[in-house]
């Protein structure tokens, strides 16, 4: 199952505790990004439309589930009029000041939902890497594979809290080009290249999940209906919108 416990929470909300009450005692405040901080990333300044840098994009893999329906967020470090929208959608599924400003509220809540390796706390890269566990030999640099393997798995994560916060199945995700064979996998399959998922029935059928990811930045979707994935729903970032689950109504 894909949901895991997330045994770094305790020290964080104890180091938390700690930085506070030390700022209340010696008078000087503490920041979020200090307080909040983990072994992933640390953001020390507010975000808005206009900012840009490797803060903005660390920012948008995080958001990039929230695009809006049909929509995929640009990963390009520039905070423009997209990502502002993504960070308000995320502020309000988590019931935040939703004005798409990326302050330490925002950040706080983004670290809470991390693990100190950056995955989403309900995934990891050994769920989206069943075949390989150095990430090679895809169609891609293992680098990229991975890279492209926690931009997907960010996504999962806010698919999974629209859904209720209940646990998603991932059946597949990197593949190289020995597993993709071995598998019966299409030649081209966005498996290789680290960006794509399956995900299995759970407490949602292959159809919800289907119609559901619509909404979290995937451009192609397929699920019951589509030749070859009665059994599956699969997900991934293509360049261009494929949307085919018959059976589900898309």
């Amino acid at each position: 199952m894909s949901r895991r416990t997330h045994r770094s929470l305790p020290f964080r909300l104890l180091l938390s505790i700690l930085m506070i009450a030390t700022a209340s005692l010696t008078g000087v405040v503490a920041t979020a990004g200090t307080a909040q901080a983990d072994g992933c990333y640390t953001w020390s300044r507010t975000l808005s439309q206009g900012t840009s840098g490797a803060d903005v994009t660390a920012l948008q893999i995080r958001v990039a589930g929230y695009p809006g329906y049909g929509g995929v967020l640009a990963i390009d470090g520039e905070y423009g009029p997209g990502t502002a929208a993504a960070v308000q959608r995320f502020q309000a599924a988590y019931g935040l000041a939703a004005d798409g400003v990326a302050g330490p509220a925002t950040f706080s809540k983004i670290y809470a939902l991390q693990d100190d390796d950056c995955t989403p706390v309900h995934f990891s890269y050994a769920e989206l890497n069943n075949c390989n566990s150095t990430w090679a030999g895809g169609a891609v640099s293992a680098a990229t594979a991975k890279s492209n393997a926690l931009r997907t798995m960010w996504k999962l994560e806010a698919l999974r809290h629209a859904l209720g916060d209940q646990s998603i199945r991932v059946t597949s995700g990197f593949r190289s080009h020995a597993c993709n064979d071995a598998v019966g996998g299409a030649a081209s399959s966005r498996h290789l290249y680290g960006d794509a998922a399956d995900l299995g029935s759970g407490p949602h059928s292959l159809c919800r999940l289907a119609q559901q990811a619509r909404n979290h930045g995937f451009n192609g979707i397929l699920g019951p209906g589509y030749p070859g994935h009665g059994d599956h729903t699969h997900l991934d970032h293509r360049a261009g919108r494929f949307w085919s689950a018959s059976s589900c109504g898309i």
